[in-house]
């Protein structure tokens, strides 16, 4: 059986016995029942991963004894960027769950002008805890100790405006800011070329991808202005759930650390 991974959002040392959160709580003893003794993986969302025993579960807490510094293996070398035109209903959690999976950095919901998605206020704010713990979820696991970053939905012509958010750029292990600029792609199904006509990128990939019905015209005229190239996956159209977690996959098999 696989050890559980839980994230927990707290310093955590060896020989410390830290408390569980709500949630970690819920998880480990409501719904996986595990008992004192039981093995544990803790991450803390910023790479950090350590072995641990479940020490004492009670019916409204629980702790846990922190023994060993794991590696932090699963992060891809390639920084991807998806911004996703946000779909309706469970489409969109499906997009941010499987983007989690296949290694995006980062992740910026946009409103676009044929979304059909008018959120905003509370309504909004709670969609967006939602797809944070769908992000906690899907790192707990695929594997990975870093939480990808999901930004603040925007309009497009807003994300549009802010070019220094449109070129990513990388962290080395010291915290130093790698200058280079990754490409930043648009799937177009009319476009004329598609992904291994590209030159491969070395830092960073900035991904565009509409909504249900695509962007618009104007939409597309305006990524292109900001620097945008139009690629295709192939000869059939994808729906907008299908279509950003497939690029995701074929970036990581062509220039990622799919083997």
């Amino acid at each position: 059986m696989r050890v559980p991974r839980l994230y927990l959002p707290a310093p955590l040392t060896i020989g410390a016995t830290v408390p569980l959160s709500a949630r970690a709580f819920n998880h480990a003893v409501r719904v996986l029942r595990l008992k004192s003794g039981a093995p544990l993986v803790l991450f803390d969302g910023e790479g950090g991963a350590f072995a641990a025993t479940l020490s004492e579960a009670g019916k409204r807490e629980a702790w846990a004894l922190v023994s060993t510094a794991l590696p932090d293996q699963a992060e891809p070398p390639l920084r991807i960027v998806l911004a996703q035109g946000i779909s309706r209903g469970e489409k969109m959690d499906h997009t941010v769950q499987k983007a989690v999976e296949l290694g995006v950095a980062a992740i910026q919901p946009l409103f676009v002008e044929r979304g059909g998605v008018g959120l905003s206020g509370e309504r909004l704010a709670r969609k967006v805890q939602h797809w944070r713990s769908i992000v906690i979820g899907a790192c707990e696991q695929c594997g990975r100790n870093r939480l990808p970053e999901l930004r603040e939905p925007l309009s497009l012509s807003e994300w549009l405006a802010q070019p220094a958010d449109l070129s990513p750029v990388c962290e080395d292990g010291v915290g130093q800011r790698d200058k280079a600029r990754g490409p930043r792609l648009l799937l177009d199904p009319l476009a004329k070329q598609g992904l291994r006509g590209l030159e491969p990128p070395t830092v960073a990939v900035v991904l565009l991808v509409g909504s249900e019905g695509g962007l618009s015209p104007v939409e597309i005229a305006q990524a292109r202005a900001a620097g945008f190239t139009g690629v295709r996956l192939g000869p059939r159209v994808l729906r907008t759930e299908t279509a950003g977690v497939a690029a995701l996959a074929a970036l990581q098999a062509l220039w990622g650390d799919w083997d």
